[in-house]
Formats: C-alpha cells, sequence, structure tokens
C-alpha cells in the first residue's frame, strides 16, 4: 500500500492526522480510501467537480502529478505521495 504524508497545516482540522496507508491504482482511488478514515478531508483536497483544489499539490514521490481533473495518475503499492496545500495572504 502506498503511504501517504499531508502538510501539517491540515492537522488544524484533523488533529490526529498522520501519514497513512491506502490502496489505490491511481491518486482519485488514493483519496476515496483516505475519505474512509478522516470524513470530509477530500473537501479539502478536491472541489465540487472532483477536481484538484488550485493551492492543492499532490505529488507521488518527486513528481508533481499530472492529471488534475481525473486525478488519474498511476499509484504504485511502494509509492509515497504527498498531499500539499499552499499557503496565501500577505
Amino acid at each position: 500500500m502506498a503511504i501517504v504524508k499531508f502538510t501539517a497545516n491540515l492537522k488544524r482540522f484533523y488533529p490526529e492526522l498522520e501519514p497513512i496507508t491506502a490502496q489505490g491504482e491511481t491518486v482519485a482511488e488514493v483519496l476515496r480510501e483516505i475519505e474512509n478514515h478522516h470524513k470530509g478531508i477530500k473537501d479539502y483536497i478536491v472541489d465540487e467537480a472532483d477536481e484538484l483544489r488550485e493551492h492543492v499539490n499532490i505529488f507521488i514521490g518527486n513528481e508533481l502529478i499530472k492529471d488534475r481533473e481525473k486525478l488519474g495518475d498511476a499509484v504504485k503499492p511502494d509509492d509515497e505521495i504527498y498531499i500539499m496545500q499552499a499557503l496565501s495572504g500577505g
């Protein structure tokens, strides 16, 4: 199973959030698995059309995913996935 790691700013909403293992052959499938463990977290990552939110990036290893709309990038069982939210403000 892939290991999914999150930026610390999501802990504000999910204090128990730690790296987790998730099954799935695509990023979309992994996100559904994460949602099963942390209800509502997917809303911080994708929009109403299930597309990656503008200020969120997902990396598989060191590579930024390419499919921000369908989240169809392939995930292998030994991958590390990083979900990062950009911080904005002035």
